[in-house]
């Protein structure tokens, strides 16, 4: 019940405002966010290769307002590629990009965001790496899928992001797993209406296993973004009855959660790929972690009754 109150307040100023100067945020925000600048990730994309796991790297901040804004996400993420290009380690991490970051939101706003992100997408495929789309609000998919569709054209490898507790997906995922696309199946992070999404947990679960039995039975490569363990279990042993090889798709998790699971499913031999968000604009991704699990609140909570 608490998660749609998390989340409408994710998008409050007064909220941003209380939740930024509460004495325990800092730590708390550390245990999700890996750093505010490229020079403080680094070490750990360099630390996660070296335990044989991979990343995908989110640079936060989706709220932008101007077009001039929308540009330095862009330039954002071209610095960042060109540090993974000089430290060799463009096939250890991809990009995650969130549309909305890239001015989707602004007039004109799917001609602008696929400008920005047209490079950044260019920029990853030179270093033998490559982008994958975010899902956000099921306002913003139809743009996002379009996004998609133009992008693959010349950069085949471009991956996007479906949510289990939308109405669509299912219908989504028959059309992306038919044409080799790379998806990503969550179960989504986002307030929405009862009219498009489902309500209840185990609703949501279900359709999960739904769209990832589509995905793991299609031609594209299936990303299991998820921390439960039933649908990890399940979606092992769907890849199983698939005949899928362990490179033949990948598990994804949050930076900060579950991090002895990460190591667990890598020493098995499967791709474990740890979605790892950086930036100083860290609170509507914060806000949306809190919502996902209530231990994550709980934590939260005792920590703002902390005095520094």
């Amino acid at each position: 019940m608490l998660g749609p109150v998390i989340l409408a307040a994710s998008r409050s100023d007064k909220m941003r405002r209380f939740v930024s100067a509460a004495p325990g945020t800092k730590q708390v925000v550390a245990r999700f966010i890996a750093g505010e600048s490229v020079d403080q990730v680094v070490p750990i994309i360099v630390d996660a290769a070296d335990k044989g796991l991979e990343v995908t790297l989110d640079v936060v901040g989706e709220d932008i307002t101007t077009v001039e804004q929308s540009h330095a996400a862009r330039d954002a993420y071209l610095e960042l590629i060109a540090r993974l290009k000089d430290l060799g380690l463009g096939t250890k991490a991809e990009m995650s990009v969130k549309l909305s970051m890239f001015g989707q939101a602004l007039e004109g706003g799917h001609e602008l965001a696929l400008a920005n992100v047209r490079p950044v997408v260019e920029a990853a495929a030179a270093i033998g790496t490559t982008v994958t789309l975010d899902a956000e609000d099921h306002t913003t998919l139809d743009s996002m899928f379009a996004i998609h569709d133009a992008l693959r054209e010349d950069f085949p490898q471009t991956g996007c992001v479906i949510q289990a507790y939308l109405f669509r997906t299912e219908a989504d995922a028959r059309r992306l797993a038919a044409n080799g696309s790379r998806v990503r199946i969550v179960k989504g992070a986002y307030k929405e209406p009862a009219e498009v999404a489902y309500q209840n947990k185990a609703e949501i679960d279900k359709a999960y296993v739904r769209i990832l039995r589509i995905l793991m039975e299609g031609e594209g490569y299936p990303m299991i973004g998820s921390h439960d363990p039933r649908l990890i279990s399940i979606a092992q042993e769907l890849a199983r009855r698939a005949g899928r090889k362990l490179d033949e798709y990948e598990f994804q998790m949050l930076y900060g959660i579950r991090s002895d699971e990460h190591l667990r499913l890598a020493a098995e031999g499967h791709r474990m790929r740890v979605y790892t968000a950086y930036g100083t604009d860290w609170y509507g991704y914060f806000m949306r972690r809190l919502a996902e699990k209530p231990a994550n609140l709980l934590f939260f909570a005792r920590s703002i009754l902390t005095k520094d």
